[in-house]
């Protein structure tokens, strides 16, 4: 299979929204990604969330019944070709791993989390794709569990913030029997004034030329002041139209009763929540007119899965990052990688791994060592720790839970009950990567650029590896004492390694 996308090919999202599920299917057309499928489904899964942060039956049924929607039009959609994006219902739900489970019956792919900054890097990328200006934007959007803002410069994000608050949310605390007036419209507005706070005095030093809103919120509140005549010539929103708005909202007594030309009826038991954290937006970041754009989270996630097909990967770039923070010795993570790539060469037909396990083994050997920065005791696992609990642009949950746990098990002893663990984590792959770095790290402890002996590694059935080290054994000797070692720790993971050499035999 091509590494590289032609015109025509298609690409897909599937952005599962607190509020709305969405699927955007798209052709390529000379490097730009044009929608040929857009689906929406009110799903409302941050609602579903109660009083322990547990996600509802009831909820979880209605999200898996969208999906198998969804999937009913991905026929003509590649898997690899295919990304399944979650944000901030999912993020917070403590029961989230059931529902991923449920999902994972239905879906060709698994489900990624993505953090809050992630998911505000890929709102940008697809907002900035869709718009024709220049300069130096702030980009908005109000979701239902939480709201983005960035400040970016063409395809490049300066700053990105994801905040506790969104519509979904705000109206079940502060709107939760539709009831509408002018003091739980104030409570709205003051909660998010004060979440606000936290990012206000950075942003308006950072600056912008112009502000851009996306998705659902922003979309009605400008519908329905452009059929009301409260835009601008250029059927923005501002501050003047704004105002007149809220004081139309506040003459109705509860959401049943809004009447707004363009309000669709699944947007209206929210719009209260959305009006008035729209209207904190405005006053704290003192925004005069908000422009809006089609792009978001759904065609970000499209683009960025471009960039991987024409390798140009946020995620290499954001390795490399992490490698330059934290010092790590460069010579030796390259030494390491292509140690660990030669390897993965020799067994990844009988193991049956794909060229992600490929890049997932590639970028954990670049970042091995990041936690020397913080202590050379045990700096596995404070590597592990950074990797797990990083905001790291280009990466889900997932892909950041799969890296710690590679770094977390590349030295020192491993205990036999951690397998479960990584099995959790990744399946056995994930086993088979954690020892090919394993067995990467400890062929290059000294060091040094000096040849190594040639080896090869080979599977003879699934519980028996043999690694071959060309010529004398002699000439090795830390490096036999070493593998003597790792034998143990490998049978721990239920793996033989089996050692030869011309002089010595395992």
């Amino acid at each position: 299979m091509s590494d590289f996308l032609i015109d025509e090919e298609l690409l897909a999202a599937i952005d599962m929204g607190s509020n709305s599920f969405h699927l955007a299917i798209a052709k390529v057309d000379h490097g730009e990604v044009k929608k040929v499928v857009s689906m929406s489904e009110k799903v409302q899964l941050a609602a579903g969330l109660d009083e322990d942060e547990n996600l509802t039956e009831a909820a979880q049924q209605r999200g898996l019944a969208c999906l198998a929607r969804f999937v009913g039009r991905l026929s003509s959609v590649q898997t690899n070709r295919l990304r399944i994006v979650a944000t901030n219902a999912l993020r917070q739900a403590k029961n989230g791993h059931e529902f991923m489970q449920k999902a994972a019956e239905i879906l060709p792919k698994p489900i990624e989390i993505i953090a809050g900054r992630e998911e505000a890097r890929l709102i940008y990328l697809g907002v900035s794709h869709t718009m024709a200006n220049g300069g130096r934007r702030l980009v908005v959007d109000i979701g239902g569990g939480s709201t983005e803002f960035i400040i970016g410069e063409e395809f490049e994000p300066i700053h990105t913030e994801s905040l506790q608050m969104g519509c979904v949310v705000f109206t079940n605390r502060f709107f939760p029997n539709g009831d509408i007036s002018h003091k739980n419209f104030q409570k709205a507005f003051v909660a998010a004034c004060k979440e606000l706070t936290a990012i206000a005095n950075t942003y308006r030093a950072e600056g912008w030329d112009t502000a851009v809103g996306s998705s659902g919120t922003i979309k009605a509140c400008r519908q329905i002041m452009i059929n009301m005549g409260l835009s601008d010539e250029q059927e923005s929103i501002t501050r003047e139209g704004l105002e007149k708005l809220k004081d139309k909202l506040l003459k109705y007594k509860h959401v049943s009763d809004l009447d707004f030309d363009g309000l669709k009826e699944d947007r209206r038991a929210v719009l209260p929540a959305g009006l008035a954290i729209l209207y904190a937006i405005f006053e704290v970041m003192e925004i005069d007119r908000l422009m809006f754009s089609d792009g978001a989270l759904r065609e970000g996630v499209m683009y960025d899965l471009l960039g991987r097909f024409k390798h140009e990967d946020i995620r290499d770039r954001s390795v490399q990052a992490l490698v330059g923070r934290y010092g790590a010795d460069v010579k030796q993570a390259d030494r390491v990688v292509k140690t660990a790539q030669h390897l993965f060469e020799n067994v990844a037909d009988d193991l049956k791994l794909t060229n992600e396990d490929s890049d997932l083994l590639r970028r954990a050997a670049y970042l091995h060592e990041i936690g020397l920065a913080i202590s050379h005791g045990g700096y596995h696992r404070h590597g592990a720790y950074l990797l797990q609990h990083s905001d790291i642009p280009g990466f889900s949950q997932i892909d950041q839970n799969h890296l710690s746990e590679l770094v977390a098990h590349h030295r020192r002893k491993i205990k036999s009950e951690a397998k479960n663990e990584t099995l959790r984590h990744g399946g056995m792959s994930l086993v088979y990567l954690c020892l090919l770095l394993r067995l990467a790290v400890l062929l290059n402890h000294s060091r040094s650029d000096e040849m190594l002996p040639a080896i090869e590694l080979k599977v003879l059935n699934e519980q028996q590896w043999q690694l071959t080290v060309s010529g004398d054994a002699k000439q090795w000797p830390l490096l036999v004492a070493d593998l003597h070692d790792e034998q143990t720790q490998f049978k721990h993971w239920d793996i033989d390694l089996i050692i030869q050499s011309e002089k010595f035999i395992d």
